[in-house]
């Protein structure tokens, strides 16, 4: 019978823009209905505030992921030019320092030469790539699918808080705003654990502070200026 382990490496890429834009999207835009609503401005108010934030929210996410993705993908290719140009001018010593890294590992100096040897026979800078700098096909940078996945799931989150605002109209529409995303956060913790293979209630807890954290400061701001916006 083959052994086979089902990992989620392969989803590290893709859930971390994911669950931070569903978060960000969810937070935000609750806590901005939150603090316009606790000002006292008119429902059209909060609803186009609201509706501000989820488009210039998504638009800013997926600009940051796809910058900060893309500078990690500069690095990867510039750590990947230097190798190659090690490769090239000394091989023996990349044989060398590649077979030293297996040593750390546990192999033994004797096998670890003859690793190394294979390996860079098959693919030298892929080899390197891997086991000298830590680069993958697992954790490379992906800057279009990481500003997707983040746009996407910002949109999605921020339109929880935004379709409640939406059709709720009464005078507690911050604690009901609050009270909903906070739930909104506690699920998106359950699917996020269950995705990474985390507990449960250590997923649901750091998504939720941080979102009623953010609740309780936009309330207070909202509350301490206290105007009626026409």
């Amino acid at each position: 019978m083959s052994h086979t382990q089902p990992h989620r490496q392969n989803r590290v890429g893709w859930l971390r823009a994911a669950v931070l834009g569903a978060n960000d999207g969810i937070v935000s835009t609750a806590s901005l209905i939150v603090g316009v609503a606790a000002a006292n401005a008119s429902h059209i108010s909060i609803v186009v505030a609201g509706t501000a934030g989820l488009v210039a929210g998504a638009i800013s996410m997926a600009a940051g992921e796809y910058v900060s993705v893309c500078a990690q993908a500069d690095t990867e290719k510039a750590d990947l030019l230097l190798e190659k140009q090690s490769l090239e001018n000394d091989y023996e010593s990349e044989v060398t320092e590649l077979a030293k890294i297996y040593q750390q590992r546990g192999v033994e100096q004797a096998l670890s030469v003859t690793v190394a040897q294979q390996l860079m026979s098959h693919d030298a800078l892929g080899a390197h790539a891997r086991d000298d700098i830590g680069i993958s096909e697992l954790t490379s940078a992906k800057p279009l699918s990481a500003a997707f996945a983040s746009a996407l799931s910002f949109t999605f989150g921020a339109l929880l808080p935004l379709m409640t605002a939406y059709f709720y109209q009464a005078d507690n529409l911050s604690l009901v705003i609050a009270l909903l995303s906070l739930i909104f956060l506690a699920m998106l913790g359950v699917i996020s654990a269950y995705l990474s293979g985390a507990k449960i209630l250590t997923g649901v807890v750091r998504v939720t502070f941080w979102g009623a954290l953010a609740l309780l400061a936009t309330a207070l701001v909202g509350q301490a200026f206290n105007v009626t916006i026409s």
